[in-house]
């Protein structure tokens, strides 16, 4: 009966129903067989978004926002820029650190690729790089905004799963390092024979004194960062007491600082976020109610023993949930993806000996890699339509990137524990 409805979930989201409803037709099966009364299933929806857990979603999406249209982005890609030494392609190069950097303090995809795009795509079109690499490039980096801490995607694992926030975020830090360094020696390699790339004034030597003034215009914008994380980590703030206050922040430094936000772009922000809010929320309330259901209905345990026929081998089992998770990935949204495989796939992780925080870096990678991998792909989607670009001429430099950075990325962090592990057990003590 549960791999029916689980059949029902995958055959939605095959043929294009909304995410959402996808999740309510799979539930909706289990009423209309009598198994479950609506009595139960909406109370807990409702008691599991009571949280204020949560509450740090709209505000960091709100404070990504607010930045994009401060012009805080463009200072931070100006520091960056006058680090990079004179190599062909190190404007892309600066494109990824970029992206991570941003990332670090929205942890949003989104809200990098279309700040940092915003910025990045017409330099990149002046130095002579082709639309469909520098599409490409620019969506496989927005997901390190999924990677450095804060990071959405991390809370929602963290609630999900149980876990503490503040290790969910350290365990991801350093495949989101490994990633960005690798999708930069990749992007360096595939134009290294175009003749077309051109080495901009930002690529020059390096200028101490020009470098000490970007330092000095993008310090505002550096010390977000460093305000929100180390609130969370000295224990001063929760991550929701972080989030709002790096919305607090990001109002006068954008509009007072660097002037590029306005009343209206503050209103757009606004609205923007709360429609956001808005569909994450009921997106939350379906979900969870599924994946409660799933839950008592045995899935997870089911799921191991078909898995457990398969092979008895823990690392063949690893291979086969990132399989699982890559797929979940390509069909739905990452904030989808997560709550869909965190309750089925966290207690299996659990039973073949992974840890709980190693757990949340495998998933973080495999949804990351599953928003850039069609047919679903919204990041290589939006990354196209920002650069303009058509899909067809991203594909070949997205499977450079999917086979040379984020596959080895996948292979380290899965396999390796101690990547993911160090740092929360070096800051939190964790076991």
């Amino acid at each position: 009966m549960v791999f029916l409805a689980l059949g029902i979930l995958l055959v939605s989201l095959i043929i294009g129903v909304p995410v959402p409803f996808a999740f309510l037709a799979s539930a909706f099966f289990f009423i209309v067989t009598g198994e479950y009364k609506t009595s139960f299933m909406i109370p807990y929806g409702i008691s599991k978004l009571s949280t204020t857990v949560l509450f740090a979603i709209p505000l960091f999406i709100m404070a990504g926002g607010i930045m994009e249209k401060g012009n805080i982005g463009g200072k931070l890609i100006g520091l960056v820029e006058n680090f990079v030494g004179k190599i062909k392609g190190g404007l892309g190069v600066v494109a990824v650190v970029s992206c991570a950097v941003f990332g670090s303090i929205t942890g949003s995809a989104c809200a990098t690729l279309s700040c940092i795009g915003s910025i990045m795509f017409p330099r990149l079109e002046r130095a002579g790089y082709p639309r469909g690499h520098s599409a490409a490039l620019l969506a496989n980096s927005a997901v390190l905004g999924m990677l450095i801490p804060p990071s959405s995607l991390m809370i929602l694992y963290a609630w999900v799963g149980g876990q503490s926030v503040l290790a969910c975020f350290l365990s991801s830090v350093i495949p989101g390092i490994i990633l960005t360094t690798l999708l930069s020696i990749v992007n360096v390699y595939l134009l290294r024979d175009d003749p077309n790339i051109q080495v901009t004034s930002g690529e020059q030597d390096f200028d101490g004194k020009r470098g000490l003034d970007k330092f000095i215009d993008a310090f505002p914008a550096l010390l977000m960062p460093v305000i929100v994380l180390g609130g969370i980590y000295a224990g001063i703030m929760t991550p929701t007491e972080a989030a709002a206050v790096s919305v607090l922040y990001a109002i006068p430094v954008g509009m007072f600082i660097y002037k590029g936000l306005t009343l209206k772009g503050l209103w757009d922000s606004l609205v923007d976020s709360a429609m956001t809010t808005g569909v994450i929320m009921v997106m939350l309330y379906c979900v969870m109610i599924l994946g409660r259901i799933y839950v008592m209905e045995g899935l997870p345990t089911k799921i191991l023993a078909l898995l457990k026929s398969i092979s008895d081998s823990k690392l063949v089992i690893l291979f086969i949930l990132n399989i699982f998770m890559i797929i979940m990935g390509m069909l739905m949204d990452d904030v989808s993806s997560t709550l869909l495989s965190t309750p089925l796939l966290l207690p299996i992780a659990i039973e073949i000996g992974v840890h709980p925080v190693h757990f949340a870096a495998i998933v973080g990678v495999n949804l990351g890699m599953g928003n850039i991998t069609p047919p679903c792909a919204p990041l290589l989607y939006l990354g196209g339509s920002l650069g303009k670009a058509p899909v067809g001429e991203m594909l070949y430099p997205t499977l450079v990137m999917f086979v040379f950075a984020w596959i080895p990325t996948l292979i380290l962090t899965t396999y390796m524990p101690s990547l993911s592990l160090w740092l929360p057990r070096l800051v939190l003590g964790i076991n």
